[in-house]
């Protein structure tokens, strides 16, 4: 059986764009973000990416490692 990912839910809770722009100001790499999350690198990918969603605990985790508020990674409401 070939697994493939399903989409994750639209809209997303983040932005994809800002977690990597967030990323590369804090002068981090993926792989370190991953480590200072305590979670895996494919899944920091997935979410810079936008093919998996970033939890409201995982956007805490983002945001601590990133040094940077919250409000900035998270989608925008219209």
């Amino acid at each position: 059986m070939n697994a493939q990912r399903t989409h994750p839910k639209h809209p997303l809770d983040h932005e994809p764009q800002a977690v990597t722009y967030a990323r590369e100001q804090a002068g981090l790499t993926k792989t370190q973000l991953a480590a200072a999350c305590g979670v895996s690198l494919s899944l920091i990918s997935e979410i810079e990416a936008g093919t998996r969603n970033a939890t409201p605990a995982m956007l805490g985790k983002l945001a601590a490692a990133l040094n940077c508020p919250r409000v900035i990674l998270e989608r925008k409401r219209a």
